[in-house]
């Protein structure tokens, strides 16, 4: 592990949708404690950037709850939706690799070109060339490199998966860096601002790893570093679905902050005898810091 704290930075960045649940827990406690060992900050990054699904009063209640688990973040909380302007620039620094786009989701849908893994529908590049007489631009999108060309395949090493690779133009296709409803995309706003904020090291769920390849080749293009990438697995519901704020997901118990915390740490193999007997909330993160180190080592061994 890395010892000096200049040559780590990571974060967590929740959506403030609704209050933090289990899933949600699991991935700030791996970003955490991954921080920690590393002896590196951790940064804390409002992610609203999507105005339409943010809760009022959301963002003040996750920060409440880091604090009452006893999770304390490096320097000022930097907020998506107070940073349009970055975006943007962004994006006219991508120049011609970005072309107005007039389709409709169910156009989209209905060319049947394939289904992404994030569920989404593969963009059949309608618009590459130009819009169509009658159509008006409604989003503004990313061209990828056609199938087999340079670039196309992208490649990297995830911590908690190993290795991971992706074609960008038949698994992705050209994607969203602005919505239809004028929002910019996740995709974009999330590459700019762990550049902005220096982050070297994302930890975070599953459920983002088919994102991980259109982030790394919006880095390239910008000439952004590339963080190290661990993606944590999911808590899902017992019928196998996604623990999320959008299919019911119970908001934490933060009168007993200490079971939630077990409970995160039992689900990424971090619960040892040595956690179990952890009273109180700052023993319970020394305790897991070294149960992580170890956990790590496991998975290493096991690639």
């Amino acid at each position: 592990m890395k010892s000096a704290s200049s040559l780590y930075v990571g974060r967590f960045a929740p959506s403030p949708s609704g209050p933090l649940h289990a899933g949600s827990l699991v991935a700030a406690m791996a970003s955490y404690l991954d921080a920690r060992a590393h002896q590196g900050q951790w940064l804390l990054r409002i992610e609203d950037i999507d105005e339409a699904r943010t809760v009022t009063g959301a963002a003040q209640d996750i920060e409440a709850a880091l604090h009452t688990l006893g999770m304390r973040w490096d320097g000022s909380v930097l907020v998506q939706s107070q940073r349009k302007q970055h975006y943007r620039d962004a994006c006219d620094k991508l120049g011609s690799h970005v072309y107005a786009c007039g389709c409709s989701r169910k156009e989209i849908a209905d060319s049947r070109l394939g289904v992404a893994t994030d569920g989404a529908a593969i963009y059949p590049g309608t618009c590459r060339n130009g819009l169509a007489p009658g159509k008006i631009a409604r989003a503004l999108r990313l061209r990828v490199p056609d199938q087999g060309r340079e670039g196309e395949e992208i490649a990297f090493e995830d911590r908690w998966l190993g290795r991971q690779n992706q074609h960008l133009a038949s698994e992705a296709g050209d994607f969203v860096l602005k919505r239809a409803d004028g929002f910019w995309a996740y995709q974009l706003a999330v590459v700019v601002d762990d550049a902005e904020q220096g982050v070297t090291h994302i930890v975070r769920g599953a459920d983002l790893l088919d994102s991980t390849a259109r982030q790394i080749y919006l880095q390239r293009l910008l000439g952004y570093p590339m963080p190290s990438y661990l993606h944590v697995p999911l808590v899902r519901h017992t019928d196998g679905e996604k623990l999320s704020k959008q299919n019911g997901a119970q908001e934490l118990d933060l009168t007993r902050p200490l079971d939630e915390l077990h409970k995160a740490a039992e689900f990424l193999g971090l619960k040892t005898r040595e956690i179990t007997t952890a009273t109180e909330v700052a023993a319970f993160w020394e305790l897991a810091t070294s149960a992580w180190q170890y956990r790590l080592e496991q998975l290493q061994t096991q690639a």
